[in-house]
């Protein structure tokens, strides 16, 4: 408790905090703070990038995948129907035909 009091009363001493920022344990304390945080934020940016272009690359294949299937299916359900023989023997029509 004691101590506590002794660091609060030392930390809020302009003098002595002015001093230890031009001490250089602090300084390089500071540069070796900064320094860590910047890489994070870096890397921290890098992986959201990364994530972004994951998330988005897949989908839009997908997306082209499926637009490229739908093309060609109904091409060739079109080429299907043009190219069909006549209708089929009344034997092989289904029930309910009605002609």
């Amino acid at each position: 408790m004691v101590l506590r009091r002794l660091l609060a009363a030392l930390l809020h001493s302009p003098q002595l905090v002015e001093r230890l920022s031009e001490s250089r344990p602090i300084r390089r304390a500071a540069q070796l703070t900064a320094f860590v945080l910047l890489q994070a934020q870096l890397r921290g940016l890098d992986a959201a990038r990364r994530l972004r272009a994951l998330a988005a690359g897949p989908a839009g294949n997908w997306a082209r995948r499926a637009a490229r299937f739908r093309d060609a299916f109904s091409q060739e359900l079109r080429r299907g129907l043009r190219d069909r023989p006549g209708p089929p023997p009344r034997s092989q029509r289904g029930p309910g035909a009605d002609s």
